[in-house]
Formats: structure tokens, C-alpha cells, sequence
């Protein structure tokens, strides 16, 4: 085998190792909706699918998926969002009996190394308000609008005195 071409294999395989990584998941109330947040850092352009499911009872229970099929009961008030590096599940009407370990497995298309996957325990009592800022992250034009105009509404002001 030629050298340059087993060096471009072994560094192929090597990128392909880590395509990506869940970094963190958090839970948190949004009025009378449960939010997921799975933060993920992604190093290829190649395509992400996720999978948002939640294991009571012992056993998984699928809520929504680009994987596999969500089950029936979850699909009229799941939905999801993707931004950059976050993949949000949202679960309308949220209530105990939707308390348990829930799930986000990412998978980008052609990374072999397997899926992501990172579990969170969710009591519905022990959830917090999802905080106005996190919200903000996810429009980062508005957040990017407000700090640039600080400094005008200050220069205003001090012109007026």
C-alpha cells in the first residue's frame, strides 16, 4: 500500500472519530411545557439526526426522532428545535406522568464511532423555569441587537442632559 494513501486513510478515520459530542442536557419549564436542551459540539457538516425518548416504567418510550418512530401518545405535543449546536425537544401540557430518564441520542451521518447519548432524570417538582437569557441565546440576533444598541441609548442620554 502506498504511504500516502494508508496516512489518508488513518486521517480520514481519525476525523471521522469524534464527529460529534454531547456536551450537556438540561431540563426546565416553559410555562406548562417541558424543554430539553441536548448542546452538542459538532465537527463535520455531514447531516445530524437525534432521538428525544424517555425510559419509565423500564422501558424507553420514543417522544420524537428522526431515528426511529415516535410513539403516538408523545406525537401531537412534541416538537423540536434545531439551532447551532443545540438540538431543543419540547413536550406541551408536560405532567408527572411524564416524569423520568429522558434521553438525546445524536448520530451524524458517517461518523462510525456510534451514537451520542446522554440521559437526565426529570421531577416535574424539581424542575426550574427555563431563564428568559437561554431564551435569547437561541435568537442570537436579538441578544447581538440589544448589546450593540447599549451604547446609543447611553449617548442619547447623555446628549438630553
Amino acid at each position: 500500500m502506498n504511504p500516502t494513501v494508508g496516512i489518508a486513510v488513518i486521517l480520514t478515520v481519525l476525523q471521522a472519530a469524534h464527529c460529534q459530542m454531547i456536551k450537556d442536557l438540561s431540563a426546565c419549564l416553559l410555562g406548562q411545557s417541558l424543554r430539553v436542551d441536548c448542546h452538542y459540539e459538532n465537527k463535520t457538516s455531514n447531516p445530524l439526526t437525534y432521538e428525544f425518548s424517555i425510559t419509565k416504567d423500564n422501558r424507553k418510550h420514543v417522544i420524537h426522532s428522526t431515528i426511529s418512530v415516535s410513539e403516538n401518545v408523545y406525537r401531537s405535543r412534541a416538537n423540536v428545535t434545531m439551532h447551532k449546536n443545540l438540538v431543543c425537544l419540547y413536550l406541551q401540557s408536560f405532567t408527572t406522568s411524564d416524569e423520568g430518564v429522558y434521553m438525546c441520542e445524536l448520530k451524524a451521518t458517517n461518523d462510525y464511532t456510534g451514537n451520542q447519548i446522554k440521559n437526565i432524570t426529570v421531577i416535574k417538582d424539581k424542575l426550574e423555569k427555563c431563564a428568559g437569557f437561554s431564551l435569547l441565546i437561541q435568537n442570537t440576533s436579538w441578544l447581538l441587537l440589544l448589546l450593540l444598541s447599549l451604547p446609543l441609548l447611553q449617548a442619547v442620554d447623555f446628549v438630553s442632559l
